[in-house]
Order: C-alpha cells, then structure tokens, then sequence
C-alpha cells in the first residue's frame, strides 16, 4: 500500500496519548506502551459486528499464526473498538479469546472521545461503527513508517507486508525479492477470476472447517 505519512508527522505528537482499557482490563497509555519503538498491526473492530469484523480478526489471526516466535516480541498486534459506548473489556476479551489466547495481541477501548480521536488520526474518522474502514495500518515507530493494507490480501503477501516492516528483515531477504516477485502475480488476487478453493481458503476457511470440528465459526 501506498505509505499513510512520512515520519516527519507520525509519531508521539502525532497519537493522542490517552488512557485506555485493554481486554483484560488492563489501564495502559495508548502512544507509550501500544506504539512507543514497536512494529505494530492496528485492525478496528467492533464486538457486536457479525460479518466483517469476526472475518478481518481471522484472517489476522491466521498471520499471527504465521508470525508467532516474533508477535509480543518483534511485532505487536492491536485491535481497536469503534464502539467504545458498547465495548466493554468484558465483550472484547470474549470477541478476542475467540481468535487467540497468547501474548502480544491487544484490543482496547476506553472514554468515546478518546477512542474517536485515535481511530481518527489512523485514518478512520466515521462516527458510525458499521462503516469503519475495513483495513489493517501497518506501523513502524521507530522508522515513522506506516502504511495500510487490506486483511483479505495473500496471506503471504499479507506476512511479507508485515515482516518489511522492520528494516532488518528488508535488508536480509533483499537478494531474495526479485526471484520471489517472479512467482506473484503483481496486481494481487482479484476475486472475480479466483478459483473456489482458493476463494474459499481466503474467505471462509478462516472462521470454518469442511467436516472436521467446529472452528470460529460451525462446520460446513
């Protein structure tokens, strides 16, 4: 995606740094312990959503599976309420316990004029939580790079976007780039010339499974 803001304006004067409440109820200031020196995955959320919040927090938990040594570690995912009205800590660890248990991952909420003002400043600035932007922001702190990217991407495509992230891993795969874009296709997946498996393992297979348990959501 194209870059959200050079790093001359994103940054600790940029993000309000307001209390918030975590999902365990956990009060923590948003820019210094979410943001501060992390590379950060930031997806908005809403707990009482039933069609495209549930599928954005799958398929980043299938990334965050992808990414597990280095998530809490390396990489920090944060998921944000559109609803904070509603978004109890209470509903968000229930919403989140539904994706993923381990450390790393946060979702808060906290006072509605301070939630607003963040969700803002990255770029979602509707009031109503039904038509909150359905993408992920990609940050960098201590780069003061951030761009956005869609959830519904590859998900290797979608690791890849996230591990570029830290300039390190840039550096160590760079000889490996040009053999890799060879195999992609450069305009990404669209979805009216996919096959149905692969539509399937992109759009459906995050929340269900086909004849073995229940996963998120029930078995087809």
């Amino acid at each position: 995606g194209e870059p959200a803001a050079k790093s001359s304006r994103w940054g600790k004067d940029y993000f309000p740094n307001v209390d918030v409440v975590t999902q365990n109820g956990d009060r923590v200031r948003f820019y210094d312990d979410l943001i501060k020196d992390r590379i950060v995955l930031i997806s908005f959320i809403f707990t009482s959503c039933t069609d495209l919040c549930p599928l954005t927090t799958a398929r980043i938990a299938q990334v965050v599976d992808r990414l597990r040594d280095e998530i809490g570690k390396d990489i920090f995912v944060l998921s944000i309420t559109v609803d904070p009205e509603n978004d109890t800590p209470d509903k968000l660890r229930t919403f989140a316990d539904a994706f993923y248990t381990g450390p790393g991952w946060t979702f808060i909420t906290g006072k509605p004029a301070d939630i607003r003002a963040i969700n803002s400043k990255l770029g979602n600035k509707s009031g109503v939580a039904t038509q909150h932007r359905n993408e992920i922001v990609l940050g960098n702190d201590k780069t003061g790079e951030w761009t956005r990217n869609s959830p519904f991407a590859d998900i290797e495509n979608l690791e890849l976007a996230i591990r570029d992230m830290d300039p390190d891993w840039r550096d160590r795969r760079h000889v490996r780039q040009d053999a890799l874009a060879a195999d992609h296709d450069p305009q990404g997946l669209t979805i009216g010339r996919e096959p149905g498996q692969v539509l399937f393992k992109k759009i459906c297979a995050p929340c269900h499974t086909v004849g073995v348990t229940d996963h998120i959501g029930p078995d087809l």
